[in-house]
């Protein structure tokens, strides 16, 4: 799992690699993250740019692209070391996650569906409160699930949204979980659930039930469910405006029985989690911010006649063009700014000050991303609309970030304008 992109990938030797979105020395980040990062853009330029045309137009999972993350370690960036996976920071993550949105959309929000199971249950859950025995269980339980990941590259998704307000966090989940010898009976649904049918396993978040009692979000299950267990089917058509790739078909759980040791977290350790580690729910924004220097890229790429299998033509003498990819430069380092702060924030027990920050930096980046590619149609001009430039799939793909539970655009707005004028407990009464 520790070996290198270019011993794996012989594209790469022939590409001349991109500057990081973060540079390692200017935003201070170490050796170690700077490989695992330059990792990530590696195979993002050399190898997931010339598909993502394919997987777009199709409407078709990346598959191929996973056996290529895997083959190179990065299925297992946030497992830790002593599984076999990168031992990779919640930070480093993100940061890596941006550098695959930056080539391939789709990959990169998918991939993050995946990384999320290891994420959530590794360093989160470390940082959570758990009595010996239970984390000693816990620690058993998710070594299974590593060694999936790391020895088969097992792939594991994370579908979220039920179509309710259970999503954002406001009622339990209607999927329930009811308790039999063993393990649970699972019954419900998940709907835009990225990877669906592609998953071998799906890592559902579902509320626990005894006979007789009422749905609490305080009983949240996050149990991953074998692909292959009888009950779980997928429905529908895929024909979305954007991020066609992820196959976000819905789910359905009838009558499946769960085993215990399929639980990605202790009973009560969800719900823990979403009440002291906010940030888990701003792990959606690195595609985006991936996508923003995408749009900015290929403006300048193209201004500058450097656009690959299109004529040498210049077009970056025109003011207006300059002031445009000034324009871009501004608002791109706006987002730059204000996301890579709340990531590096992000930890359990955060202050109101980075929860309104974390807030403020998922709106900045899902509302930017699709401003500087609306930007980059303009500057550059009727070209740029082609299906066959990179530019309109950014422009589409960029478009669906604002509308993602739990933190839509709305939500955000929402909930910094509420927590920034109220304290905990404050009402007008």
């Amino acid at each position: 799992m520790t070996m290198q992109v270019s011993k794996t990938i012989g594209a790469s030797d022939k590409v001349a690699l991109d500057a990081p979105i973060f540079d390692p020395v200017a935003f201070r980040l170490s050796d170690e993250q700077a490989g695992i990062i330059g990792r990530a853009r590696e195979i993002g330029q050399s190898v997931f740019a010339g598909r993502a045309a394919i997987y777009d137009r199709d409407a078709v999972f990346p598959t191929e692209n996973y056996r290529d993350l895997h083959r190179v370690g990065l299925l297992g960036i946030a497992i830790p070391k002593k599984h076999g996976g990168l031992g990779a920071n919640y930070q480093t993550y993100a940061l890596a996650a941006a550098e695959i949105g930056r080539y391939c959309g789709a990959t990169a929000l998918t991939w993050n569906m995946h990384v999320c199971s290891t994420l959530w249950s590794g360093p989160l859950a470390d940082d959570l409160d758990m009595d010996t025995e239970t984390r000693a269980e816990h620690e058993r339980r998710r070594a299974v699930h590593y060694k999936r990941i790391v020895e088969d590259g097992a792939i594991y998704s994370q579908p979220f949204s039920e179509g309710g307000a259970a999503a954002a966090g406001g009622v339990a989940f209607g999927t329930e979980a009811r308790p039999v010898e063993g393990g649970w009976i699972v019954n419900g649904k998940k709907i835009f659930a990225s990877l669906s049918g592609h998953a071998d396993y799906y890592g559902v978040l579902c509320t626990e039930i005894e006979e007789g009692e009422k749905a609490s979000r305080r009983n949240t299950l996050y149990l991953a469910i074998s692909a292959k267990s009888e009950g779980v089917s997928v429905v529908g058509d895929w024909d979305p405006l954007g991020m066609r790739g992820t196959v976000s078909r819905t789910l359905l759980f009838k009558d499946v029985f769960v085993p215990d040791d399929s639980a990605l977290m202790p009973r009560g350790v969800y719900f823990q989690a979403a009440m002291r580690w906010p940030h888990m729910f701003l792990t959606l924004s690195p595609t985006y911010m991936g996508l923003a220097q995408a749009a900015y890229d290929f403006t300048v790429h193209y201004l500058r006649g450097e656009v690959p299998g299109m004529p040498p033509v210049k077009r970056r003498m025109y003011p207006t063009k300059q002031i445009a990819v000034a324009q871009m430069q501004i608002k791109l380092e706006q987002i730059k700014s204000i996301w890579f702060q709340a990531v590096t924030e992000a930890r359990a027990n955060p202050s109101k000050e980075q929860v309104l920050r974390a807030y403020a930096a998922q709106y900045s980046v899902m509302e930017g991303a699709n401003e500087l590619a609306a930007l980059a149609i303009r500057t550059c001009g009727g070209q740029a609309m082609l299906r066959s430039l990179p530019l309109e799939r950014i422009y589409r793909d960029s478009r669906c970030g604002s509308l993602m539970l739990p933190w839509t655009a709305e939500l955000c707005l929402d909930r910094i304008g509420r927590e920034a004028l109220y304290e905990a407990g404050e009402t007008d009464d």
